[in-house]
Formats: C-alpha cells, structure tokens, sequence
C-alpha cells in the first residue's frame, strides 16, 4: 500500500476498520446466540481487499 492514497482508496480502507469488529453483546442476547460470531470478520494478513 503506497503511502500516497486517493480518498476514494483511503475511504475503502476506512470503511473495511469500521466493518471489522465482533457483534455486539446485545446482538447475541436479542437473537438467543443464533448469531454467535461475526462471519464476514477479516485478518489483515490471510484476506487481503484487492483494492
């Protein structure tokens, strides 16, 4: 990654830190832990965002 981004690039990556967290506590006791685990959760090193 060079460290001369676009905004639109610098706002990908923004987005994909904001997206990349576990669910909320919250979240697992309203649907009685059927939603135990966030799936769509990524590794900076193994999953890459081919931007």
């Amino acid at each position: 990654m060079s460290s001369n981004k676009t905004f639109r690039v610098k706002r990908c990556l923004a987005k994909a830190q904001v997206q990349n967290r576990p669910i909320p506590q919250w979240c697992r006791l309203k649907t009685d832990a059927k939603i135990t685990y966030n799936a769509k959760r990524r590794h900076w090193r193994r999953t890459k965002l081919n931007l």
